[in-house]
């Protein structure tokens, strides 16, 4: 009787411990509780301690924080294969940011279930195919050289394109990955056009020293031409002074016939010659004048 006894009040004090545990819960930052009643929606908690009817009621917490989804990333979801305008395959990775509004999470719910269903039902399904219709509009080489054009353009799409309880905060393209011949065979391009361009550079070069060497030698040509101008003028410079003064000198002895004895004169150092010959005069005596 007393075992009996026992046992009835242990499975009361369980009982009360049931109760008593399961009539309150609490909701962390960054959630948000659904409250549900005997299933059916009742209201949303926000963060903090609450109570609840024990058996009656349960909650269910929806996520409210900014998570992120990747596709082409290893152990993630299936790989993002795309096609650019010139028909080039590519795998894409990407990573989408998102976060459920506060007062959506009602909506979350009632019409998902969870924020996984809702992930798969939105963004799942209308991202992959968007970014693609995007990555389509570019050739290879486009989508390449305008990176921030391109993944802004993705992520304008998506965010546009994604309805429901959910906001898109951004798309990142990760990594876009074309097949090895393709970039092999872009490699060889470049490395040919980097070719050209040394080649172009070395011309240019070649044209700025042969312009170098054209004006130096020009230089050189005007100096030479510069000095024989001047040597030329003094040759005919002395020789017009010269010309000048042996036609003022012819000009003097027509006029003064007497000048060149007055010049032997001048010169004369007053010796006498010591020989002579025989009928000749003494020079400067002239006894007959």
């Amino acid at each position: 009787m007393n075992i009996a006894k026992y046992v009835v009040m242990g499975v009361i004090a369980l009982f009360v411990l049931i109760i008593a545990g399961g009539s309150f819960y609490t909701v962390d930052q960054g959630e948000r509780g659904v409250v549900l009643t005997n299933g059916a929606f009742s209201s949303v908690a926000d963060p903090g301690l609450h109570f609840k009817a024990p058996i009656f009621q349960s909650v269910v917490k929806i996520n409210t924080q900014q998570l992120t989804t990747y596709w082409g990333f290893e152990d993630t979801r299936a790989a993002m294969t795309a096609y650019s305008k010139d028909q080039q395959a590519a795998d894409l990775r990407v990573s989408i940011t998102f976060h459920v509004p506060p007062d959506q999470v009602e909506k979350v719910y009632g019409q998902y279930g969870s924020v996984e269903n809702l992930i798969e039902r939105t963004v799942g399904r209308i991202a992959p195919q968007t970014i693609k219709t995007v990555f389509g509009q570019y050739d290879a080489v486009s989508v390449i050289q305008s990176r921030a054009k391109f993944n802004a353009e993705v992520g304008s799409a998506v965010i546009s394109s994604v309805t429901g309880p959910i906001v898109v905060d951004s798309v990142q393209i990760e990594n876009i990955d074309f097949s090895d011949a393709y970039e092999q065979a872009v490699e060889a391009r470049m490395t040919a056009q980097v070719e050209v361009q040394k080649q172009q550079q070395t011309l240019e070069q070649e044209k700025i020293k042969a312009a170098i060497a054209v004006t130096q030698a020009k230089g050189r040509a005007d100096s030479v031409k510069a000095e024989a101008d001047a040597n030329a003028y003094k040759v005919k410079a002395e020789g017009e002074a010269q010309a000048d003064s042996i036609k003022a000198r012819g000009a003097a002895l027509a006029n003064n016939p007497l000048l060149i004895d007055l010049t032997k004169a001048e010169l004369w150092n007053g010796q006498l010659p010591s020989t002579m010959l025989p009928n000749s005069t003494v020079p400067f005596l002239d006894a007959g004048k």
